[in-house]
């Protein structure tokens, strides 16, 4: 067998399998992945500066499995949460209004 008929007989070796960036943004997705890492900023052994960053990367519904939901809830994120501040702080702006006036009318009941 000549070296030119070996390769023809040889077979391809199967490599892995090709996955579309769907396919991996799915899987990644699915499961979540964490990337975690500190910066830090030395000046003659004095630190500075520390930046911890810590980054999640999923899907609503696997973040909320792992019990992280501050997007429902900061009022830069979410309209809802934005409503809720407002009326929150509403409602904290009558209950003062409320004792102001009815201190004004016990000061000018006494008077």
């Amino acid at each position: 067998m000549t070296d030119l008929e070996f390769r023809q007989e040889a077979q391809p070796i199967p490599g892995p399998p090709n996955s579309s960036l769907a396919d991996i943004l799915e899987r990644v997705l699915d499961k979540g992945i964490v990337i975690a890492g500190d910066i830090k900023i030395d000046l003659l052994d004095i630190e500075l500066l520390t930046i911890r960053l810590r980054l999640f990367v999923a899907s609503v519904d696997t973040a909320k499995k792992a019990g992280i939901d501050w997007w429902e809830t900061d009022p830069a994120l979410s309209s809802r949460a934005a409503q809720n501040s407002l009326r929150d702080e509403n409602r904290a702006l009558r209950e003062r209004l409320d004792a102001l006036e009815a201190r004004t009318e016990e000061t000018s009941d006494h008077t």
